[in-house]
């Protein structure tokens, strides 16, 4: 056994970290744009060398905006998901679907909370940000695969967003406070719902072949091949709103290195990141150790 979670142990955590949406982000708080919003080993923003700090300030606020928009839009994904899975366990063990309901109220209260950002963010800094979507159109492609391969990605991003908190948000002094501090709350739920989806990855693969589990392997990497098509859209539209901000447009060669830079850095803050977390291989391993040989494979293309 890689793990001791159990549904009960989870549900009483929640309801301990639980936080309300007013008390994070109320009415009035202000962002500092003097200070940077993402942490560096995510945004990969000081290491551009034609741009001046101010302006990798600003390409790092930008990437702080896309962050919280794209959670927000995973999460639309992940909420239906969940219910679907609680669903059926209607009338079984109720601490399980306690836990279960209790993790979707969550996801909707974060979408909220990240819409409430966005608003804020896109008011303040004064220039637009386009994010890829509709969210709907994303989600049904997403949820169109095997819930196998669903539940393998959604364990994917929690436990990446316990990476990218744990590992380079907590210690930056250097970061706005309120960016952190939602990273903090997000963080601080999004801890217990890595151990449900672990219990429902586990459920959805007991009692499968191993073709059957390879079949969602195969599956789980096609959605990542979906993703990163949009995150290389993500990388262009970031640019685009910077130089609005900036007010100046970046020579042609310039802009298509940095567009690839800023998509690498991408690719590791979604893909990569999450596909080589310890929890997340632990789970590929006690499921099939081939399907974590052949995750650990790609997995430095999108380092």
């Amino acid at each position: 056994m890689h793990h001791d979670f159990n549904f009960r142990d989870v549900l009483a955590s929640s309801v301990r970290a639980a936080w309300q949406i007013e008390d994070v982000l109320p009415q009035g708080a202000v962002l500092d744009f003097g200070r940077c919003f993402m942490p560096e080993t995510l945004a990969r923003t000081e290491c551009v060398p034609y741009l001046s700090p101010d302006e990798r300030r600003l390409l790092n606020q930008i990437r702080g905006h896309e962050y919280l928009v794209l959670f927000g839009l995973v999460e639309e994904f992940i909420l239906p998901f969940v219910l679907d899975h609680a669903r059926p366990q209607l009338n079984g063990d109720d601490v399980r679907v306690r836990a279960l309901l209790q993790f979707a109220g969550e996801e909707a209260k974060h979408i909220h909370l990240f819409r409430r950002f966005h608003a804020l963010f896109t008011e303040s800094f004064g220039t637009p940000c386009e994010t890829i979507g509709p969210a709907e159109t994303i989600g049904a492609e997403v949820l169109r695969h095997d819930p196998l391969a669903v539940a393998l990605l959604i364990l994917h991003v929690e436990w990446m967003t316990q990476s990218h908190y744990l590992g380079s948000v907590r210690n930056d002094a250097a970061l706005d406070p309120l960016f952190k501090s939602l990273l903090k709350h997000h963080w601080m739920e999004e801890a217990q719902h890595a151990k449900l989806d672990t219990l429902m990855v586990e459920a959805l693969a007991d009692g499968r072949d191993p073709e059957r589990i390879d079949s969602a392997i195969g599956e789980y990497l096609e959605i990542g091949t979906f993703l990163d098509k949009g995150l290389r859209a993500q990388a262009r539209f970031n640019l685009d709103a910077f130089e609005r901000a900036a007010g100046r447009r970046l020579a042609e060669p310039v802009r298509a290195e940095l567009e690839a830079q800023q998509h690498q850095a991408l690719r590791w803050t979604y893909l990569g990141s999450g596909m080589i977390h310890p929890r997340f291989t632990g789970t590929l391993a006690a499921i099939s150790p081939s399907a974590r040989d052949r995750i650990a494979e790609i997995a430095p293309a999108f380092s």
